[in-house]
């Protein structure tokens, strides 16, 4: 009876340690990966001399159940980029480094728009990928710095419903191919709002690119971009990137980068932020 009583303890303590140890190990790991990413992010800024600001998304675990997440560019991002841009001096550089598919034109406006308007230098690094708001960001930076096989994507709207989700240059072609007798009502607002968008997109692209580019490479780089002549998921790699935008990409990018970047790879955290920063001091 002792015997058993002993074990029944023995069990009952191991049972609660796993159970202590479930729960504390994630957060173990989440805290070491916070200094290894903190570490490099202090490196790279100090190396250069610049405010580096992350916004990277992955397919990411969740806990030890390694649940798959999605993650693309949102109004938490938007909001943590853009207190990033406020806090830094005018008289300093800013870095921010891209991973991301893409996400909600609203907050990649507002990114684009922040950083366009800082007055020191604006850099953005582009490891692997920045596709559609992620490129909308990049066109507002002095400098794109790629990696040789990173690629970027266009940056034409895309409108949807319930029922799907469409370019909004392909609305406006299928428009265009039928008589407005022979159109539901569905299809004529989604043309109408996809003028609009493209409008918007075009005008927002101008803005961006003109400081470095006269009128006419100006449009050209609008036309490339954002007219609907790709599939929105294309990839525009680092060459083409160079020929289309010219000097203000550079086919090279820090080794802390590709550091930093490996520290994503074993994400364990269940929800935002997705953007870092490292304050700096006064």
């Amino acid at each position: 009876m002792v015997v058993m009583l002993g074990l029944d303890v023995i069990f009952n303590n191991i049972w609660i340690l796993f159970i202590i140890f479930t729960f504390v190990y994630p957060q173990l790991q989440k805290q070491a990966l916070l200094r290894s990413r903190r570490r490099e992010l202090e490196k790279l800024g100090q190396n250069r001399g610049s405010n580096v600001i992350t916004l990277i998304h992955r397919q990411e675990t969740i806990s030890l159940l390694g649940v798959p997440i999605s993650r693309y560019i949102d109004i938490d991002d938007s909001e943590e980029v853009l207190r990033a841009i406020r806090l830094t001096p005018d008289e300093t550089p800013i870095d921010i480094i891209i991973h991301t598919p893409g996400g909600i034109a609203l907050a990649a406006t507002q990114i684009a728009l922040a950083l366009e308007a800082h007055p020191a230098k604006k850099t953005v690094m582009i490891p692997h990928y920045a596709m559609s708001g992620g490129t909308l960001i990049a066109l507002a930076a002095d400098e794109i710095m790629m990696d040789p096989h990173a690629v970027l994507g266009p940056v034409d709207p895309q409108l949807g419903d319930r029922q799907g989700s469409y370019a909004a240059s392909s609305i406006l072609r299928v428009v265009e191919t039928k008589k407005t007798d022979e159109l539901d009502d569905r299809t004529l607002y989604l043309a109408e709002e996809s003028r609009k968008a493209l409008a918007q997109i075009k005008a927002l692209v101008r803005k961006l690119v003109s400081h470095l580019h006269d009128e006419e490479k100006t449009e050209e780089i609008v036309e490339e971009l954002v007219s609907g002549k790709y599939t929105h998921d294309f990839p525009i790699t680092a060459e083409e990137a160079c020929e289309l935008l010219g000097a203000c990409v550079n086919r090279e990018l820090p080794m802390e980068v590709y550091r930093l970047m490996s520290l994503y790879k074993m994400e364990n955290r269940p929800r935002r932020p997705s953007v870092e920063f490292v304050p700096l001091s006064n």
